[in-house]
């Protein structure tokens, strides 16, 4: 049971990097979980931790690795891809074992694959099939600078349509919904996106991705093959810097324009930050604490 940390009033209130780390979340995959020993160590209890589902991994690794963080005192959310899964059998099938070890959260996307194995091809698509009852919150994916698969032609209309549809259904339903997003590395770009989303209507929280700490050439990899946009630049610029192209990556200077942004601008729409630790979970965690992460009550912790 998580505590309050009280500070006394002639304590300076957090600086605005601690404020925003505070509830942050985090992502796994089966192999990855399987290099930590213990959750406990390295992450504040209540933590939300995402588990990637690659194609190909086996329903019943990821129901193992649901069921390992959920027992270590974690919120579980494992990603649901609609085109690896087969038909709304296989996906009731999917909730109900994920239920069986106390999961109550998704992460629905479409997935990486180019072509469905089967009958949905859309997050939309999963959310219409009433196959989450039971779940108490439903998360959906968003990208600050757009999606050449969605758009090829460029656009984001495709995109910002589908956000304005997933903010309508969170409307109409009972479900507690947010935007978990692809990683960036520059600011202002998911500042005016986000802002824009706002203006649109698009009422759905933002939980804005990051790249944890990592060697540059794992960021720039994973980057193009994720297909990160405009703010690529950051890296490459930084990769053309001798001084630099030897030394990690860390998301310091986004974290704290982002952080900046939204102590002067309280209603910005980020809700939390969300971290890719494609340098290692235990590098990104310790990084997270090391900046005030850990400090305070996570977002969705309990409270006494």
């Amino acid at each position: 049971m998580a505590l309050f940390n009280f500070r006394r009033k002639d304590e300076p209130a957090a600086a605005p990097l601690e404020a925003f780390l505070k509830g942050y979340s985090i992502e796994v995959m089966p192999r990855t979980a399987e290099k930590v020993d213990s959750l406990r160590d390295i992450l504040p209890t209540g933590t939300r931790v995402y588990i990637a589902h690659i194609d190909g991994t086996p329903i019943e690794d990821m129901v193992a690795t649901a069921a390992r963080v959920t027992a270590e005192g974690y919120s579980a959310m494992p990603h649901f891809p609609a085109r690896i899964i087969k038909d709304k059998a296989t996906l009731t099938d999917w909730v109900a074992r994920y239920k069986d070890v106390g999961v109550r959260q998704g992460l629905l996307l479409a997935g990486g694959v180019a072509q469905p194995v089967g009958d949905f091809a859309t997050s939309m698509q999963l959310l219409e099939s009433g196959a989450f009852t039971g779940f108490d919150r439903l998360h959906v994916a968003g990208h600050p600078e757009g999606n050449k698969d969605i758009d090829p032609d460029g656009s984001d209309r495709m995109v910002m349509e589908a956000a304005r549809w997933k903010s309508a259904f969170m409307d109409r339903t009972d479900a507690q919904m947010a935007m978990a997003t692809q990683f960036c590395f520059e600011a202002q770009p998911v500042i005016d996106w986000v802002n824009r989303l706002q203006a649109e209507g698009v009422k759905l929280p933002v939980h804005i991705g990051i790249a944890g700490p990592a060697k540059l050439q794992t960021l720039i990899k994973f980057a193009i093959a994720c297909g990160v946009g405009p703010s690529l630049r950051v890296l490459q610029k930084r990769a053309m810097d001798v001084t630099k192209l030897l030394l990690p990556y860390e998301p310091t200077e986004v974290l704290a324009d982002l952080a900046a942004h939204k102590a002067a601008n309280p209603g910005f729409g980020i809700e939390q930050v969300h971290f890719f630790p494609l340098g290692g979970i235990k590098t990104n965690a310790q990084w997270v604490t090391d900046n005030g992460g850990a400090s305070g009550v996570p977002a969705n912790a309990e409270k006494v």
